[in-house]
This record gives C-alpha cells, sequence and structure tokens, in this order.
C-alpha cells in the first residue's frame, strides 16, 4: 500500500477484477458513515495529466495521473499532489479548459511561466470558488446562486465559460475571462436541477430537474429556452439524475429512478424524438437508484452508477452489458467521470472514497468514425433531407437502435440477462 498523502491512501489491491485502484480517504472514526463525507463529482483535466475529486468535509483533493507510476517506487518524489479547503461541502467541480492568455492575466500566471489550469468547485452555500491548480490559489468566487450548486461544466470549446446547475431551479452561464462578471440567468425548471452538460459543438445545453421530471433544452448561442423533451417522465414517479451528450452531439442519455427501476432514454436533441430506453427492475422497492452516467469519448459505450453494481458499460442498442462490475449492494456510487483518453473510469462513492476501473477499449468501425464526424456538425434534419437510403439514414439518426431494452436485475452474475426489444 502506498500513500499520496496523509489524508488518502493508494490500495492497488482490487476486490474485483476490473477495479483498478482505489483511494480512500482517512477520517477519524468519528467521522465515518455521516453526512458530509460524499464524493459528489470527480473529473479528469482535459489533458488527462491531474484527476480532482471531493473528498468530502469541503475539501478537494487533486493528483496528478496516472497514480500507480512505477518510476521512482519506493522513492520519496513531490508528485505535485494538492488539496483544496472550501469552507462548505463541494457537490460539483470542473476542470477548465486549456488556458488563453486572457485567463494568465486573470489569475497571473505560475512561478515557472504557466498559464494556470483552473479548477471550479460549487458549493453547498451556493458559492462558485475558482482554484489555480498548479499554485493552490483561490482566483476568485462566483456568487448568484441561491442553493446548492450541483453541477458545473465548461463547453469544449475552449472558451472560458462555465455552466452551473442549481437546486435554485436556475441555470447561470459565467464568463471567466472577466471574473463572472457576465452573467446569463436561464430559468424555467420548477424544482431543484440535478445535471447539465454541453453538446460538444457548444449550441445546447442540457439540464435535468430532480424532482420537475423536465429535460430541458437552451440555446448557448442566444440563451433561450429550446424545448422540454416529454415522454422521458414513466408511468411510475420517477426521479431524474444526470444527462449526457453523445460525443458527436446527436444523443442526448437521460437517467431516471421510481421504486421500483431505473430508466435510461436516449433523445434526439435536435427533433424531441425519444430513441430508446434502456430499464431495469428490481424486487426490493426502492434499493437501487441510479446515480450518473456519461459517454465514453469514442461514444461506444456509457458509464452507468447505481445502487446494486458500481459501474455498468453498457454499447447503447446491445442486449447485454459490455462489462459490469459485481453485485454489491453497498456500493454507494454517486458519479463517474471517464479518462478523456478512455480506458479508465472513475467512479466516486457516498462514503468519499474513489474507485478506478477498466473500461472496454474497442477500436471504433469504419461506419461510427464516418457517422459521429458527419453528425457533429449536421443536424437530424439535415440527415434527412439527404437523398440516402432508408437504411442508411436510419443508422446515421440513430434509429437503428431497438426502442424498447429491459434488463432483469434479479438475475445473477453467471445468469443472461433477460432482454427484450
Amino acid at each position: 500500500m502506498c500513500s499520496t498523502d496523509g489524508n488518502a491512501e493508494l490500495q492497488p489491491t482490487p476486490s474485483d477484477p476490473a477495479l483498478l485502484l482505489e483511494l480512500k480517504t482517512r477520517r477519524p472514526p468519528s467521522l465515518l458513515e455521516l453526512a458530509g463525507c460524499e464524493t459528489w463529482s470527480v473529473d479528469f483535466s482535459p489533458d488527462g495529466a491531474w484527476f480532482a475529486w471531493s473528498m468530502g468535509h469541503g475539501i478537494i483533493w487533486v493528483v496528478a495521473w496516472p497514480l500507480d507510476s512505477q518510476e521512482g517506487h519506493g522513492e520519496t518524489t513531490d508528485r505535485g499532489d494538492k488539496s483544496f479547503s472550501c469552507g462548505q461541502p463541494v457537490w460539483g467541480l470542473a476542470f477548465g479548459p486549456k488556458p488563453h492568455s486572457s485567463v494568465a492575466q486573470t489569475s497571473k500566471r505560475t512561478a515557472k511561466g504557466k498559464d494556470p489550469l483552473l479548477l471550479a468547485t460549487g458549493l453547498e452555500n451556493g458559492v462558485i470558488k475558482i482554484w489555480n491548480v498548479l499554485t493552490g490559489h483561490a482566483v476568485f468566487d462566483l456568487r448568484g446562486h441561491e442553493g446548492v450548486v450541483r453541477d458545473l461544466v465548461f463547453p469544449q470549446n475552449g472558451t472560458l465559460t462555465l455552466i452551473s446547475a442549481s437546486r435554485d431551479k436556475t441555470l447561470r452561464i459565467w464568463d471567466l475571462a472577466h471574473k463572472g462578471k457576465k452573467v446569463q440567468v436561464l430559468s424555467g425548471h420548477k424544482d431543484w436541477i440535478n445535471s447539465c452538460c454541453v453538446s460538444p459543438d457548444c449550441s445546447m445545453i442540457a439540464s435535468v430537474g430532480r424532482f420537475d421530471r423536465m429535460v430541458c433544452l437552451w440555446s448557448l448561442r442566444s440563451y433561450t429556452f429550446i424545448r422540454n423533451l416529454t415522454g422521458g417522465a414513466h408511468k411510475t414517479l420517477c426521479l431524474l439524475s444526470s444527462c449526457d451528450f453523445s460525443p458527436d452531439g446527436a444523443v442526448l442519455a437521460t437517467a431516471a429512478f421510481s421504486g421500483s427501476g431505473w430508466y435510461i432514454d436516449l433523445w434526439d436533441p435536435y427533433t424531441s424524438e425519444k430513441l430508446a430506453t434502456l430499464a431495469d427492475y428490481f424486487d426490493v422497492y426502492g434499493k437501487n437508484q441510479i446515480s450518473a452516467i456519461q459517454f465514453s469519448p469514442s461514444g461506444l459505450h456509457l458509464a452507468i452508477v447505481t445502487d446494486d453494481r458500481a459501474l455498468r458499460i453498457w454499447e447503447p442498442g446491445e442486449r447485454r452489458m459490455t462489462m459490469q462490475t459485481r453485485r454489491d449492494r453497498d456500493s454507494n456510487g454517486l458519479c463517474c467521470n471517464y479518462h478523456p483518453q478512455g480506458g479508465v473510469v472513475a467512479t466516486g462513492t457516498r462514503d468519499g472514497h474513489v474507485r478506478f476501473w477498466r473500461a472496454p477499449v474497442t477500436v471504433p468501425s469504419l461506419c461510427h468514425l464516418c457517422r459521429s464526424a458527419l453528425r457533429f456538425s449536421v443536424s437530424t434534419q439535415q440527415i434527412e433531407a439527404l437523398p440516402l437510403p432508408k437504411r442508411i439514414v436510419e443508422y446515421l439518426t440513430y434509429k437503428n437502435i431497438p426502442e424498447r431494452l429491459r434488463n432483469c436485475a434479479s438475475s445473477s452474475d453467471d445468469e443472461e440477462e433477460d432482454w427484450e426489444s
């Protein structure tokens, strides 16, 4: 066992074949299993060189990646790992993009002359703290939210734009190049906003409400409401928990759960059409909520975090899970995040720990690569207007996925899962 610091320890001995590493937080016994210990958010930096997680009690830990380097094993080396004390429970965090000169002027260059790497942290009191990861210093605070900042995301276009989702029922768009002084407020949700994401072409924002069961699309260009995706609220009362765009922006995945099952809906954000639903039902009422989902960098897989398994990996349209960890009712998963280069998924737990899982790596087919390249900039309506065979149009618009897929949660690890389409 090796240690990254006095507050966290690295445990390389896995209890599951898919488990690569586990970071466990060292806490006094009096704090174990108490509220405030949760790892609500984890994130990799855009270049994959840093990993951050909220380790509970207002502490953010940032470590250099990879963690298990064998170079210098047994020697005392300065990895540059850092911890930030936020003073409030941290619910959301996100690394900023590759910095531009304007960021350097805002937050000053580091002593070595490097442009700063920013980390945004969303706090329970509604404040968003911006940190310079390389120096470990707080840069400035963003104030305006009146409730827990539940989610944070930076667009992929490299601009210093930050989108925040809060329990005050609003989304806010901040311009960090001006220290957040230019703010756009998006209102429309009727209750807590639990998650938000930005389309890869940076044209749309999607947000899901925890209790209002609204899946809202917003324009990131005009800062206006586009539409509410309907049909995702199933016959039973559901709570929405997470959302994510596919890397080509042609599919929006949303996650919801009820007392008897969890559901993943796949939507076409251009037409509001629901393409497919993956459903999982269970016998014990209210004992298997779904907490988080995220597409892999290639877009081939979707990572799923639920109460009964720490991680599932699903290829949309397939009749079985590509990978799933052992059944564990105490997995306590809350969040997940893919490494930018794929191959590894990090999950955060309710007890403040982080696990790193080996994710399937599949070479994309030429068809998939062509579809991804095309759909990144071409809408569904534009595809359907092309003089193409129906089968090709269905493939390009993801309508070749079975509309209904069912996974039987009561099946054992050795049994085949029960699917219907």
